[in-house]
């Protein structure tokens, strides 16, 4: 009991000593109020204190609340007065640019920060409004800026909030234009973060230059480019921002290209940080989707696309008539992909359907260069670039590592994750752009439209000419990060030996560069690693399935059910 009130103690003295340097006075008076309550609280203000965010090649993403464990003005305070340290340490000239997106805080970070910068004699340039993150990215290059923040959770759960850093030329070098950090500069900036002294004595600036819409303006004109004029624009598209930030650019971009604007969801139009129709605002989860295709079905729509709250990631919704409802394990009905929940006639097209649409899609137009994806997305796009004779890569996830694929022996053209995040004009957004992805595949459905042809149709297609490749997720979300770990060592320490009853050909553990483990059969492969963007453990899986004699229908059902088989094997091996 001792022992416990010892640490007790030690707790109570780390927050007070917080207390007394926290800007925040609504932050103070919510730790007073923990602190108040102990020692009934006690497993509370430990996990507040646990550590502090640290910011990696992601930034900082956290809940929002009190204490350094939290995204807070304290901790953004820290951290902007880190970054511009290190800005400066680096000889970094130019301003900081800086957007944010609609969430709690978004707004109060951003425009902290612009005082960091401005307080150490920075430039500091804020976007007007809430804006999607493609702009903020495209804003770092236009601008000539030393470095961008947005202020962003992403589609992270309502009570999130997080802090993205981009670099632009001077710093990050050609391939690093405008794209997030990689390392080592993520180190560099978590060193520059944990030097800081005490808050009281950053100094702080006014809030900096706010800039006007023709930033917006500009990036809008430059996202219509990526669609060629003169092409067919005749479609019928149902959108939703997921109470986003995306609608104002989008519908405004589809205007410019000669789209008709799309129809957009009421009760999702408007950007909200409660996410009340939702719950949860990614477009991948279950039921997210669900008032679009209802839009999309009452409106005769041809197209229903979607994107996350930030706007850089686009989902796509199809109709199928042939296509049954989901089932509980979120599987299609009908043996084929993912249907959009509850809703028999439509499907959601998974991250690697649409990725091989847009490449294949840029491929027929002649684009060529580098085209690049990451270890956990489908093999098809390697097995395109081949037979056609492209440049390709592969990297490990994020796409702070595809824009700089191939390490610049070729000019990237394309690139996507299958988490939704597709980059279809490298020299516009380096970094993924659910703006422009939904004007390349509206594009797209607009001329298979014109020939009375389908999204599917051309799916169809390179299924019969490179087999069928089926791609599902094992995803498993938890409260305690231990059990990914413990769930990591369970299979290096039993890794499977054979997978679909064929013999496991490879295995490649990229531990320590990256805590991922690949396994490979003759006609399968698994990839396994933890989210780096959420508490969730995650194993990637391929079955690829070749075309006998014209039947795409049957293939996709053979390989289906493979993959079923395989993820009930990789659940076993991981314990979950």
């Amino acid at each position: 009991m001792a022992a416990d009130t010892t640490d007790l103690d030690i707790l109570r003295e780390r927050a007070e000593r917080w207390l007394a340097d926290d800007p925040d006075p609504a932050d103070r008076a919510e730790l007073r109020a923990v602190l108040d309550r102990l020692p009934a609280s006690a497993a509370e203000l430990a996990d507040r204190f646990a550590g502090p965010l640290t910011f990696g090649t992601a930034g900082l993403r956290g809940p929002l609340r009190a204490g350094p464990n939290g995204m807070n003005l304290a901790v953004v305070t820290q951290a902007a007065a880190g970054l511009v340290a290190w800005l400066a340490a680096q000889g970094g000239t130019g301003p900081l640019v800086i957007g944010y997106d609609a969430r709690r805080g978004s707004r109060e970070f951003a425009e902290r920060t612009a005082q960091v910068a401005t307080g150490a004699g920075r430039p500091a340039l804020l976007l007007p409004r809430p804006l999607p993150t493609p702009v903020l990215a495209y804003a770092v290059r236009h601008l000539g800026a030393v470095a961008g923040v947005m202020v962003t959770a992403s589609h992270n759960p309502p009570q999130d909030n997080g802090y993205k850093v981009y670099l632009g030329a001077e710093l990050g070098g050609a391939l690093g234009a405008g794209a997030q950090i990689v390392p080592p500069a993520d180190a560099g900036i978590e060193a520059a973060i944990r030097a800081v002294g005490p808050l009281a004595e950053v100094p702080l600036g006014p809030t900096g230059q706010v800039l006007g819409d023709d930033l917006v303006a500009g990036y809008v004109a430059r996202a219509v480019q990526v669609v060629p004029a003169g092409g067919a624009r005749d479609l019928n598209v149902a959108y939703t921002p997921l109470h986003g930030v995306g609608a104002t650019v989008l519908t405004a971009a589809f205007a410019a290209a000669g789209f008709a604007v799309p129809g957009v969801v009421p009760d999702q139009a408007e950007p909200d940080p409660d996410f009340p129709t939702v719950s949860f605002p990614n477009p991948e989860e279950p039921g997210a989707v669900d008032r679009l295709v209802a839009l999309a079905e009452s409106t005769g729509a041809d197209l229903a696309i979607a994107n996350d709250p930030d706007a850089d990631r686009c989902a796509v919704a199809v109709p199928d008539p042939g296509n049954g409802p989901v089932t509980s394990d979120g599987s299609a009905g009908a043996g084929g992909p993912q249907a959009a929940p509850g809703r028999p006639g439509w499907r959601m097209l998974r991250g690697d359907e649409l990725g091989v649409l847009l490449a294949d899609h840029l491929m027929r137009r002649g684009v060529t260069g580098l085209y690049a994806t990451t270890i956990v997305s489908s093999s098809l796009l390697q097995a395109m670039c081949a037979a056609r004779g492209l440049p390709y890569d592969e990297t490990l996830t994020g796409f702070k590592w595809i824009v700089r694929a191939g390490g610049g022996a070729e000019p990237l053209v394309f690139g996507y994750e299958e988490a939704l995040g597709y980059c279809v004009a490298p020299e516009h957004v380096r970094d993924k752009d659910g703006i422009t992805a939904a004007l390349t595949v509206a594009e797209l459905a607009a001329g298979l439209k014109a020939q009375g042809r389908t999204l599917t149709d051309r799916l169809d297609e390179l299924a019969a000419e490179f087999g069928v490749h089926h791609t599902d997720q094992l995803s498993v979300r938890v409260d305690d990060l231990r059990l990914i770990a413990d769930a990591m060592a369970r299979v290096r320490a039993a890794t499977p030996t054979t997978l679909l009853g064929q013999p496991v050909t490879e295995t490649r553990d990229l531990l320590p560069e990256a805590d991922v483990l690949i396994l490979r059969t003759g006609t399968a492969r698994v990839v396994i690693r933890p989210s780096g963007t959420e508490p969730k453990l995650k194993a990637y899986l391929e079955v690829v399935e070749p075309v006998a004699d014209g039947d795409v229908a049957a293939a996709r059902s053979h390989a289906t059910s493979a993959v079923a088989t395989l993820r009930t094997e990789i659940a076993h091996a991981l314990g979950v």
